[in-house]
């Protein structure tokens, strides 16, 4: 403790007095009250924080406020809700082996890719002694045969019933037997954006399988734009739940569960660049499984059908809109036909090639990733629509009835 002495000298008209005495007695009043008071309470209070702090089930003896006095145990449960949780949910969250033909015998690729490797899958389904799992096209994408590792290394094989593009889903069948666990189906709806949430898979293959992550709900109704042809442009806008939970290859097709261990997302894809951090992506369950059971039923989705190729407006330099197309200036955006489909419901309608695309049923379509969300995600096969549409500069419209490719 500093000492601060400023060495002034004592003041010499200050006055002596005996009044020392009052003073005196008070102190030792107020002395004894903390040697038979304050002592006693600080001891026993010190002693059941010692006794609290090193063990996990402690006996305290009560104080003489408490009625009858005797010993209350005093448990300290380690455990937590996401222990628990994780604990169920696990055995339902599978790898995958996607396994090709390679030469004159089966080869299992390198692990940790997602196209042609390990992923992951969940199992969401049991049936007549049949089990259904969720995964990712692209995890199962050109395999010639699969396995579901269960977590406890039981390597079941299993078939692909089916598997769609557009939504990065396929779903697998497999002997039930050996399951033990089938994953709840939550909703992702509700979801709220700082809510908890926890990924389960398989990272980088199968040595890291059941690996666990937890973060947060980071965004709702993000819009992802996926190239499946890789030609640098989007072909679509996939609408995903984004969350700073670790999402790596191998992850894919795993589960993302709530605090409840409910599944609310298939994890899909990630952010993979060194200067990222923290952007995983899942497929919202509530869009995944009316694909899933579309799947289940019949092995494909089969989407409404125009019979067009198409391109985005925004693909063409500004001079080819007023020349080549003749567009008004009033255009803003569209798609035009490159090319129709001989007997296809736009062939039976009179569309034709340069034809520019500006709206189904009266909805703005400004590229061809908003024609595929009307026709995909609002209309089915037998409706009919209108489409509006510019030829040689003027705008004009028909009805066609959509069909299946």
């Amino acid at each position: 403790m500093g000492y601060y002495n400023q060495h002034y000298p004592t003041n010499p008209h200050r006055k002596k007095k005996n009044s020392w005495l009052i003073p005196g007695l008070l102190g030792v009043i107020i002395g004894i009250l903390l040697v038979t008071v304050a002592v006693p309470a600080f001891m026993e209070s010190n002693g059941q924080q010692k006794t609290a702090g090193h063990n996990d089930q402690a006996n305290i003896q009560t104080g003489p406020g408490n009625a009858g006095g005797g010993i209350t145990n005093v448990t300290v449960d380690v455990s937590t809700q996401i222990t628990e949780v994780v604990d169920e949910v696990t055995p339902a969250v599978v790898g995958v082996l996607n396994i090709q033909l390679q030469g004159d015998s089966l080869q299992q690729p390198e692990e940790g890719g997602n196209e042609a490797g390990t992923g992951s899958g969940v199992i969401y389904k049991t049936e007549n002694g049949t089990a259904y799992v969720i995964t990712n096209q692209h995890v199962v994408r050109g395999a010639d045969t699969v396995e579901v590792v269960l977590d406890d290394d039981t390597r079941v094989e299993a078939e692909i019933i089916g598997g769609d593009l557009f939504s990065d889903l396929a779903v697998l069948r497999m002997d039930a037997g050996p399951v033990e666990q089938v994953i709840e189906i939550g909703s992702s709806a509700n979801v709220k954006v700082g809510e908890p949430a926890i990924a389960i898979g398989n990272p980088l293959g199968l040595m890291f399988s059941s690996s666990v992550t937890q973060g947060v709900i980071s965004g709702t109704q993000r819009t992802i734009p996926q190239d499946f042809d890789m030609d640098g442009r989007a072909d679509w806008q996939a609408e995903v739940i984004q969350t700073d939970a670790a999402i790596n290859p191998g992850n894919s097709g795993g589960a993302l569960i709530n605090i409840n261990g409910q599944l609310i997302g298939i994890n899909s894809m990630k952010v993979n660049q060194q200067a990222v951090e923290g952007l995983g992506f899942a497929i919202p369950i509530d869009m995944a499984m009316p694909i899933v059971r579309e799947l289940e039923a019949t092995g494909e989705v089969i989407r409404p059908f125009l019979g067009v190729e198409i391109y985005s407006l925004d693909e063409v330099p500004q001079s080819e809109w007023s020349g080549t197309l003749n567009l008004p200036d009033e255009v803003e955006g569209g798609v035009y036909v490159w090319s129709v489909q001989t007997l296809s419901p736009a062939d039976q309608a009179g569309m034709q090639r340069f034809d520019v695309i500006t709206a189904l049923d009266g909805e703005p379509v400004m590229n061809m990733i908003d024609l595929r969300k009307i026709l995909y995600h609002e209309k089915e096969v037998g409706d009919e629509v209108a489409v509006t549409y510019y030829r040689d500069g003027e705008r004009a419209e028909t009805t066609i009835e959509l069909g299946t490719q």
